[in-house]
């Protein structure tokens, strides 16, 4: 049966239903959902009788962000490492062989059960889209059943093979390659929608340039699309990767070069690249942040994820991301918030989230304050969570 509700006492309305960066923001509006999208937008004097109302009492509605970078299926905790850190130990990947060890070792309840938490957590700060990596299982058993339980939660699942070379293949990096490539990619494709891959010489776990391009090729040949760890603990060929092979996103990118940022405007006319910050790992690793401003300025669009993962960012809260970005990156308010919404969704390929307008899944936040700008001006305080809707729209 088809039920309608009308959301009103909304005292800023942002839409982003313009071109990249605008906010469409609009006051004194209404929104009306039904069967969970949006129906109908305009004047609140002027909304359509529904079967419900709802008065948000003054406060903001907003899309609701687009996490577009998660590592949530994984076991074990890692907050030892995150305190030697914080008294200089540097970060170079090799922690994660910990979490692979964990994770192999738990129960499909437990990760699941885990899984499930990190997303309420999500949800109440006003995410409601969440893209989840395999990467911690580094077989081929255990990829798959990695992409499985993610998928259960969302349609934005991603293959990360990978991820870093597992301790039985130390001495034979190519060797794992060649199972990446032969053997898990074709195993695990039906399960996924995207390939990925920590192209980081920075790192002695990650992959070179040329490993990555062998397991990115597996990928689009196994019909996955393409998203690229790359520069984030220095300059390296992931960015030229990322566009020479057409993938949606190219995430961290803490060390870009001029050329880098070339190439990725050559292209963003044709869909190129979208670049995504993860913030909260620079806060995590004491890498320098990102300067986004370079990359605004060029043209190139940005998204914001959190990269929550149990190593280099056990945190899930897009408005913290959105209040280091503007703290520490150069991006204003307005860039910040459009990024960890409408940057999202172009990051995932996606035209139906991250946007209120009319067609568009009811995937909405609400901010308990006036205006947007409060998500970074009052920095940790949880203003944001998920709008609930009933009956409740298809999940995320």
């Amino acid at each position: 049966m088809s039920h309608s509700t009308t959301i009103t006492g909304i005292s800023e309305l942002v839409t982003n239903d313009g071109a990249d960066w605008e906010l469409g923001i609009r006051h004194d509006a209404a929104v009306v959902v039904e069967d969970g999208r949006i129906a109908w937008i305009g004047p609140r004097q002027a909304a359509p009788s529904t079967d419900d109302q709802r008065d948000l009492g003054g406060r903001t509605l907003i899309p609701g962000f687009v996490d577009s970078h998660s590592h949530i299926v994984f076991a074990g905790d890692r907050s030892e490492e995150f305190a030697h850190r914080m008294q200089g130990e540097p970060y170079t990947g090799g922690g994660i062989g910990q979490t692979v060890r964990a994770t192999r070792a738990a129960s499909d309840d437990d990760l699941r059960a885990s899984t499930r938490r990190l997303l309420r957590e999500s949800r109440k700060q006003g995410t409601t889209t969440v893209e989840i990596k395999s990467g911690y299982g580094l077989t081929t058993a255990e990829e798959r059943r990695l992409l499985r339980i993610a998928g259960e939660h969302t349609d934005e699942v991603t293959f990360l093979g990978g991820h870093v070379v597992p301790a039985e293949y130390e001495h034979d990096p190519d060797g794992y390659v060649s199972l990446i490539v032969d053997e898990m990619t074709p195993a695990c494709a039906p399960l996924a929608r995207w390939a990925d891959v920590f192209c980081e010489p920075h790192s002695a776990h990650a992959f070179t340039g040329e490993q990555s391009r062998a397991i990115l090729q597996a990928g689009l040949q196994n019909g996955l699309q393409l998203r690229v760890h790359g520069a984030q603990l220095g300059p390296g060929p992931g960015p030229q990767l990322a566009v020479e092979l057409g993938a949606a996103s190219l995430d961290h990118a803490t060390f870009l070069t001029d050329a880098d940022i070339s190439a990725l405007a050559s292209v963003r006319a044709q869909g190129g690249p979208v670049v995504t910050y993860l913030p909260i790992v620079e806060f995590s690793t004491k890498q320098p942040f990102p300067d986004a401003r370079r990359t605004i300025d060029a043209g190139i669009p940005v998204a914001i994820a959190t990269d929550c993962n149990p190593g280099t960012c056990f945190s899930n809260s897009m408005p913290l991301a959105i209040a280091f970005a503007v703290r520490d990156m150069r991006m204003s308010p307005d860039e910040a918030l459009w990024s960890s919404t409408a940057g999202g969704a172009k990051a995932l390929r996606r035209s139906d989230i991250g946007r209120i307008r009319v067609g568009a899944r009811a995937d909405l936040a609400v901010i308990d304050a006036p205006n947007h700008l409060h998500i970074a001006y009052r920095a940790g305080v949880p203003l944001v969570s998920a709008l609930e809707l009933y009956p409740k729209a298809n999940r995320s």
